[in-house]
């Protein structure tokens, strides 16, 4: 079931608050536990058996942590048949199949497999549950005694499909105090308005102008054309993304919860470091937290810390996608990085703020061809013809995709960074008086939000991207 849905904003989302609302303190956690396993079945019945399964094992490698406290060596054996288990897991489900066909291109045999559908959000809940196996071994959280609260943690519908990332030490107190009033499904609701209106109207339509450029030979593109392809799937990767995120967020105050915002205008970044602060902010503080640290993050020598950071870059890279196009974008951001730490960085943080911008752009944008590309092959051909390969620097499709997509072209900029809201507030603000503006906002959000809907209603395209993660 998609957010983004008719069936899940006006039938599944409503029941599932009226219950949530009427029911006493004491069951609200069950309700909305068994409203996520419904989310969940709705499209993948079976995989929600692996999902509790997952959740049984967790759970009692959790309290098996504990009872083990007073014993380092079983506890650290504990961690690691929990960790392994957690990444055989997910390894298998995820990149067997690419395991397989690596070793089959390499020996120049077929290995014949059967190959299994993708558990929707396997790496999402995975990564959630690892990091609760090792906050409890670290002493950052207590395991938690009631399994239901624990599964609750595990597959909570806002956030199980593609995120953010929950660490467990983040959310251990809201799993049995949180604070509900009618102020926070307001913040909620705007939240999740917005999350929609970016994900349906801005992200769909730029993800419709991808998929009609990058349908065509990446040879038989002019230089206009792939960049415009490329800048299209940048904003619509961020808007679906973001959009999931924030919608995920605007979820989460509804029902109690504070998540932290997984994305902070990454665009407007003056360099690929800043621009990972800003992008899937979860993730990359995952990765920080429980693999760069653990590592020896930067208290080491420069040659282990260059070691450490294309570690983690590769499998982030992996994280994404069982591709080489998608271990590639891991090590080419993990180049630039370190290239950025210990080589130009300095050159870098002195240029005027709009070389500084378009410097991170041009990258960005790079390495999104690495994203999207279905090999590399591909990947090489559409840079060229990005950089002067293809089929002539302009052309009349070119034109003709520019000039009927200039709209969409500028919201997504203005969205994209802190203008658009700036500029939506100063619309709010014209309004006198508290209760002008609040009416003013509700009606403004109201009417963002059926436009949305209009959209859904007309509109065939509707992916989220992050769901095959």
């Amino acid at each position: 079931m998609l957010f983004s849905s008719i069936t899940f904003l006006f039938f599944f989302l409503p029941v599932v608050l009226v219950l949530y609302y009427l029911i006493p303190a004491k069951g609200k956690n069950i309700v909305l536990l068994l409203a996520s396993l419904l989310f969940y079945a709705w499209g993948e019945p079976v995989y929600v058996i692996l999902m509790i399964l997952s959740i049984c094992l967790n759970y009692f490698c959790g309290r098996e942590l504990q009872e083990r406290e007073d014993d380092p060596r079983g506890a650290r054996r504990s961690v690691i048949f929990a960790v392994a288990a957690n990444l055989l897991i997910l390894g298998f489900f995820k990149y067997y199949g690419f395991l397989l066909n690596t070793v089959s291109a390499l020996l120049s045999v077929d290995i014949p497999y059967r190959e299994l559908p993708l558990p929707i959000g396997i790496s999402f809940y995975t990564f959630q549950a690892m990091s609760y196996i090792l906050d409890i071994y670290w002493k950052k959280a207590q395991p938690q005694k009631n399994i239901l609260y624990f599964a609750l943690y595990i597959c909570m519908f806002p956030q199980l499909i593609a995120g953010p990332i929950v660490r467990y030490a983040d959310i251990e107190r809201q799993l049995t105090q949180r604070k509900f009033s009618v102020r926070k499904i307001g913040q909620g609701s705007r939240f999740f308005i917005m999350g929609l209106a970016k994900k349906v109207i801005l992200a769909n339509t730029a993800g419709a102008v991808f998929e009609q450029i990058s349908a065509s030979p990446a040879s038989s593109l002019s230089v206009m054309t792939a960049w415009i392809g490329c800048i299209c799937y940048a904003f619509q990767i961020y808007f679906d993304f973001s959009g999931y995120s924030d919608m995920a967020v605007g979820l989460g105050k509804m029902f109690g919860f504070e998540f932290r915002k997984n994305f902070d205008y990454p665009y407007t970044a003056s360099s690929i470091t800043d621009f990972w602060r800003r992008w899937h902010i979860s993730l990359s503080s995952w990765f920080r937290e429980y693999v760069y640290i653990p590592l020896g993050g930067n208290r080491c020598s420069p040659a282990r810390n260059i070691l450490n950071l294309m570690i983690v870059w590769s499998l982030t890279g992996m994280w994404h996608g069982a591709a080489w196009n998608f271990v590639v974008w891991g090590i080419y951001y993990g180049i630039i990085l370190v290239m950025e730490k210990y080589v130009w960085g300095v050159f870098v943080e002195v240029l005027p703020k709009a070389a500084a911008h378009i410097y991170t752009g041009v990258l960005v944008l790079v390495g999104w061809v690495f994203f999207f590309s279905p090999s590399l092959g591909y990947a090489v051909r559409y840079l060229l013809a990005m950089f002067g390969a293809g089929a002539g620097f302009a052309d009349a499709r070119g034109g003709f995709l520019l000039i009927t997509n200039w709209l969409l072209l500028i919201l997504a900029v203005l969205c994209s960074t802190r203008a658009g809201i700036i500029l939506f507030r100063r619309a709010l603000g014209l309004a006198r008086g508290k209760k002008a503006r609040m009416a003013v906002e509700t009606a403004a959000y109201m009417a963002l939000f059926f436009i949305s809907v209009a959209f859904l209603v007309t509109d065939t395209f509707n992916p989220f991207l992050y769901f095959r993660f």
